[in-house]
């Protein structure tokens, strides 16, 4: 059986990463995605790039979601974005809390993800299908494991639709993740995100800011190959399929890949699981 698969990408910031994207997008609608998804900067910083390339994306033929993040934004501002997404068709939305730009204070007028949720339902009714974060290894902030449970029940009380999770190279830690919604009467989609393994020192960073684990055998691996990126790319499509194969045996809902904006490592893990 089929598994939905969805991708997301990056706006670009200059017009040679726009042509490049172009054609990662074209290779990647070959694998027949559910939906694109594109971020949202800190701050909103990139919110313009967001909308062009979700439009494009949308006129390629593909469904695309933008991320829309709330801390610093006004109730104003959010409603001049949510007119706008109508205005141009859009129809899923990934709503976050989002991270503050560096030497950003505190502001804005929504906390929480949650609130967020639940102003674009009380704005925009069901218009939009709302997928918001969920941390599987816990979020780095969240005062426990249990509070971070019900910060996600929170978002769907106020109205998400469904879920992608931050990426994790634990496959029990989705299971027992999603085990511990479903008691707490949690019933949505919750989609496990994937990341790709193409360079260790991009991995290594981007998991050391975000909370992501990385097994000890696996940083060690890595560490062991140094500068080999051939050997790095080919251990990486070996560990990455075998969580998704595991995860797909266990029942998720579909694969969320972060593609950073290539195709080729995305590709060759969907093509290793016979879903191309």
């Amino acid at each position: 059986m089929a598994l939905p698969l969805s991708f997301e990408f990056f706006p670009p910031k200059t017009p040679e990463g726009a042509v490049k994207l172009r054609a990662v997008r074209q290779q990647l609608y070959m694998l027949r995605p559910e939906f694109c998804s594109v971020t949202f900067g800190a701050g909103g910083s990139t919110q313009d790039g967001t909308l062009q390339t979700v439009t494009e994306i949308m006129g390629e033929g593909c469904p695309a979601a933008p991320h829309l993040s709330c801390i610093g934004q006004s109730r104003e501002s959010i409603r001049e974005r949510l007119a706008a997404y109508s205005a141009a068709g859009i129809r899923r939305i990934v709503a976050l809390r989002g991270d503050l730009p560096s030497g950003y204070g505190v502001g804005g007028e929504f906390r929480y993800a949650s609130d967020l949720v639940a102003f674009i339902r009380a704005e925009t009714g069901e218009r939009f299908h709302i997928e918001v974060a969920a941390y599987p290894e816990t979020h780095p902030q969240a005062r426990s494991p249990q509070a971070d449970l019900e910060a996600f029940l929170a978002k769907v009380r106020a109205g998400a639709d469904s879920g992608i999770t931050q990426y994790f190279f634990n496959a029990d830690a989705y299971a027992r993740y999603v085990d511990d919604l479903h008691r707490l009467g949690v019933d949505v989609p919750v989609v496990p995100g994937i990341m790709p393994i193409t360079s260790s020192t991009q991995l290594m960073r981007f998991s050391d800011a975000c909370g992501a684990e990385i097994p000890r055998w696996v940083r060690l691996r890595l560490q062991a190959f140094g500068d080999d990126t051939e050997s790095i790319k080919a251990f990486g499509l070996d560990v990455v399929s075998a969580l998704c194969e595991r995860l797909r045996a266990a029942g998720a809902p579909g694969l969320h890949f972060y593609t950073m904006n290539q195709s080729a490592a995305t590709t060759a893990i969907v093509q290793r699981l016979g879903l191309a």
